[in-house]
């Protein structure tokens, strides 16, 4: 782990942080809350608690890529654990900008790319270790992203979370039905996904939500082995064997594309 910068007093600190507001990721940057007033209070490391012990403590020699880093909080978390490299891609700048800052006052060596989840392939390599948290509800297509991320970027270790709502039970469920048969469509727990047309908690990126068998199912569906489910809305996984007539569609590129 580098130092920290001992050039940024906490003043410049807290100046920095206020322009680079709103922060979603409430980060301790030497005494600096990035993020006082969160509505969820001090998040992610308050959910970080709840599944740490199943994330090995020694990641060195590993690599990691972190999808969707928002402020950095995992790719920082990563870093002190010993990972030798840690890559961080996110789509939104104003979150690449907040990481960025928020590893040069902790002394971190993180790569930072503008990148979407869907373009995982241009990445060109695999990692010992990929994050995908408070990702899959804000995707339009949130299976193709799975797909990709087992296709191009998984190398072992799946650190997954979703937001889920409906049902927590997971049933058992037949590996085939009659056509006839709807009943079970019906049941709580069969594997749903609850589509937002316009709005969730203010935040019209809430795409899909999906209930607990359906989280389960498309991991697995993607090539995914569920290891552990060390909090409500985490999964660990590693990456296993995808069903021989399961193929990953492709998003097609336009001219110049």
């Amino acid at each position: 782990m580098n130092a920290v910068d001992p050039r940024l007093s906490q003043e410049e600190i807290r100046r920095r942080a206020a322009e680079l507001g709103p922060w979603f990721h409430n980060l301790d940057l030497r005494g600096v809350r990035t993020a006082p007033d969160h509505f969820l209070g001090d998040y992610p490391a308050v959910k970080f608690k709840g599944f740490a012990h199943a994330i090995p403590e020694d990641l060195t020699g590993k690599t990691v890529l972190d999808i969707g880093c928002n402020g950095g909080f995992y790719s920082m978390e990563m870093k002190r654990r010993g990972a030798e490299r840690v890559v961080a891609v996110d789509f939104d700048e104003d979150y690449l900008a907040q990481a960025r800052f928020a590893a040069e006052v902790m002394g971190h060596d993180i790569e930072f790319r503008k990148l979407s989840v869907y373009d995982v392939a241009t990445l060109g390599e695999r990692f010992d270790v990929v994050v995908f948290m408070g990702v899959l509800y804000h995707l339009r297509h949130p299976l193709l992203a799975l797909d990709l991320i087992y296709e191009h970027v998984a190398g072992d270790m799946l650190i997954f979370q979703s937001m889920q709502r409906g049902s927590r039970d997971v049933p058992a469920v037949e590996g085939d039905y009659a056509f006839q048969e709807r009943d079970h469509f019906d049941a709580p727990g069969y594997p749903k996904m609850h589509f937002i047309e316009q709005s969730y908690s203010n935040d019209p990126t809430n795409w899909w939500v999906p209930n607990r068998a359906c989280t389960e199912a498309m991991l697995r569906s993607s090539g995914f082995t569920i290891e552990s489910h060390p909090e409500e809305e985490v999964y660990i996984c590693r990456r296993g064997e995808r069903l021989p007539w399961v193929e990953a569609a492709y998003p097609a590129r336009g001219p110049g594309g």
